[in-house]
């Protein structure tokens, strides 16, 4: 697919939806001796998300894991959009549909790891980060150069931002 191909996929997308380990975090597992979990979000990310979400563009979250923290950094984020817990990532696409109806050519949908292959195959464009498993960056309209959990997640709503035109507006706000 050549590149003013998937930008013309970007033009069209109108929601955003996100896996967790692995892509807005670095997919380690971290552990206090407690036993309580805990995750480390990349401030480029969630500002990535806030100005997409200003520019029009809905972003939803669909992780295999059940956590407390991936809850309070949507909340932080204003995502509505949630499902945790579901390893049929595309199951809960369909429920996801039902609240927010959007056709599949309109969804971008960033994954690392298999259980996203399904969903990034069926909506209309299809982002990975630079160390997804190689069977999602073969499959990826796009892929990040940035790493899981360190940034990669804001370069997609830059380049979604870009293709839409809405970039240098939102931009033009920090100058």
């Amino acid at each position: 697919m050549t590149s003013n191909e998937i930008i013309e996929k970007a033009k069209k997308i109108r929601l955003l939806l996100l896996d967790v380990d692995g892509v807005l975090t670095d997919g380690k597992l971290y552990f206090n001796n407690d036993g309580q979990e805990m995750k480390a979000f990349n401030t480029l990310d969630g500002h990535g998300i806030k100005v997409l979400r200003k520019s029009g563009v809905e972003v939803g979250i669909i992780t295999g894991r059940e956590s407390a923290l991936v809850s309070r950094r949507a909340n932080d984020l204003g995502i509505k959009l949630i499902r945790q817990g579901r390893e049929d990532k595309f199951d809960a696409l369909q429920e996801i549909l039902k609240e927010f109806p959007c056709e599949l050519e309109h969804i971008a949908y960033m994954g690392d790891d298999y259980p996203d292959l399904l969903v990034m195959t069926k909506v209309g464009l299809a982002l990975t980060v630079n160390n997804a498993v190689s069977a999602v960056a073969e499959r990826a309209h796009w892929r990040s150069e940035r790493r899981g959990g360190d940034g990669a997640v804001r370069d997609a709503c830059d380049f979604i931002m870009r293709a839409q035109n809405t970039f240098d507006q939102t931009l033009s706000q920090y100058l």
